[in-house]
């Protein structure tokens, strides 16, 4: 596994290829980069590769209203780049969609030495389902890229009784004071969406109701 920034990629996909062992891509954001990946694979390299929501739905453009809550590694990108990602989803470049989950305060992010990254956690499935209500992807490729190809690749064992259910026709406005992270923040406030998660069951457990997080014995518990 390697973070795609810089010249890491051309060194572990230079180094992987040498060794003949596998390569996991994280937070790939530049047109560059899907360019040398898809290349790698098209000479039959096992690599395969991830991309944020951050990048698929913000540019450095975004920054300018965002200022050190639009920081983090690696930084928005182009909007070429991010045309870029999104052919790289319909081409079968990219295998899968992770969070980069960083819910750092307000306070850190407020600094003299703000810290880098955004909390992505509970906007990105209603980010990427609004990608399907716009005709951006099919639910069935975001179900390979956020479930099916995460299984394969990390050799996870398919969990029993554990579903989410979707509403994938409701139409709502991305608002922090909503969400459960205790960061109290979003880079994406004010977004109108559509697709919203309304059940999640854990091993036949229910872990969300559509408005609360529950536990184990059906407690109530606050966001983290």
């Amino acid at each position: 596994m390697v973070h795609a920034e810089g010249e890491t990629l051309e060194k572990a996909i230079s180094l992987a290829k040498k060794i003949n062992n596998k390569l996991y891509v994280c937070h790939v954001s530049l047109k560059k980069e899907i360019e040398t990946i898809k290349k790698a694979k098209n000479n039959e390299m096992q690599i395969t590769c991830e991309v944020t929501p951050h990048h698929l739905f913000l540019t450095e453009e975004d920054v300018k209203r965002l200022g050190s809550y639009g920081m983090m590694k690696p930084p928005l990108a182009r909007k070429e780049d991010q045309k870029a990602l999104w052919q790289g989803i319909a081409d079968g470049t990219i295998d899968t969609i992770g969070s980069d989950h960083a819910p750092h305060t307000k306070e850190e992010k407020q600094g003299e030495k703000p810290m880098y990254g955004v909390p992505g956690l509970e906007t990105t499935l209603p980010l990427m389902l609004t990608a399907v209500s716009d005709g951006r992807l099919t639910i069935e490729r975001l179900i390979e890229l956020c479930s099916t190809n995460p299984r394969k690749i990390f050799g996870l064992p398919e969990q029993k009784d554990t579903f989410i259910e979707v509403d994938q026709t409701e139409r709502y406005t991305l608002d922090p004071s909503r969400l459960f992270t205790k960061c109290g923040w979003t880079p994406f406030a004010g977004m109108k969406v559509t697709g919203k998660v309304k059940k999640v069951i854990l091993r036949g457990q229910l872990a969300y109701d559509g408005q609360n997080i529950l536990g184990p014995y059906g407690q109530i518990l606050k966001g983290a």
